[in-house]
């Protein structure tokens, strides 16, 4: 099971209802973090995540709003006696920006255990910029892919482990094996003259969740969608207002539409939006024309995707 938690719905500046850019995912132990709008450690405590458990953070591109929650998250996990590794991942630029906010606040960070804590981090911390890269966790990896924006700026896409196949324990048994062995079967030694390609299926790809920031609508974007569980793309704008999303490198609600179809994926879940949208049920409604299997996201919704069934 994945849980996707949208801590951060908003776009440019906060509202009353919605936080700036946010997205936790959390697969057995490890939460992950898409972009870190400001106030995201207050959003954690207030959700069912814990901020303590976060192993690394994925920044899609240098704007204040995606970036500006991390020197206070990061002093938050500090002060709350963190230690182990945290891991923070971005474009070009990243490490130098994490080092300006940081220094900012009379802060600096290292990759090993501080020698003085009242200079820097109480914590070892990580900056790693991605291009085209791929980040491996216990049962998933983080790729990244180019999206196209105003600034420099890359896409997250999370790809849990492949599953195993389905054990048929009534062939098993019809070719003898012994409930007693099923476990040397499972685990992929052979009894006897039965091997497990006899019992056991292929093996079954993971849940693909895909994670777009901000951006035009890109072949690229499309391409690293595809078969996605779920596809969390910016909607800044309704259709109405297309020329103001190409001014300004974004998309449209209908974008992130046909982005999902073309795609093929399963859900899309539309973030990042503007608040001229005091309701925003015009941006579902342009989507789930295209898209049926639409759904806007408020601050603090839940998504659980189970790991997929064999068919």
């Amino acid at each position: 099971m994945t849980d996707v938690l949208f801590l951060g719905t908003g776009a440019g500046i906060p509202s009353r209802t919605r936080s700036l850019p946010c997205v936790a995912v959390r697969h057995g132990s490890e939460i992950i973090l898409f972009d870190c709008g400001e106030g995201v450690q207050r959003q954690m405590m207030i959700s069912p995540f814990s901020f303590m458990k976060v192993s690394a953070i994925f920044i899609t591109h240098l704007h204040g709003d995606h970036i500006l929650g991390l020197p206070g998250l990061l002093q938050t996990m500090g002060m709350s006696g963190r230690k182990n590794l945290l891991t923070v991942c971005g474009p070009e630029g990243m490490a130098e920006s994490v080092k300006a906010m940081l220094a900012a606040c009379e802060r600096t960070y290292v990759e090993k255990m501080p020698t003085d804590p009242l200079g820097e981090l109480e914590f070892p911390l990580k900056v790693i910029e991605m291009h085209d890269s791929e980040i491996k966790f216990q049962g998933f990896s983080v790729f990244s892919f180019p999206t196209d924006h105003s600034v420099r700026s890359i896409g997250f896409v999370f790809q849990e482990d492949e599953l195993p196949g389905k054990f048929n324990a009534a062939k098993a048994k019809e070719l003898g094996i012994r409930t007693k062995d099923f476990s040397l079967i499972r685990k992929g030694n052979p009894v006897g003259n039965v091997t497990p390609e006899m019992i056991i299926g292929p093996p079954r790809p993971g849940c693909r969740i895909v994670y777009t920031g901000d951006t035009a609508p890109s072949p690229a974007v499309t391409e690293a969608s595809e078969d996605a569980d779920l596809l969390i793309h910016e909607s800044t704008y309704s259709e109405s207002e297309s020329e103001l999303a190409r001014n300004y490198k974004h998309s449209t609600s209908a974008d992130a539409a046909r982005c999902a179809a073309d795609a093929g994926a399963k859900m899309l879940a539309l973030v990042h939006i503007s608040n001229r949208y005091e309701d925003p049920e015009v941006l579902r409604t342009e989507a789930s024309a295209i898209f049926p299997n639409t759904v806007v996201p408020s601050d603090m919704t839940l998504i659980s995707i189970s790991s997929k069934k064999v068919r």
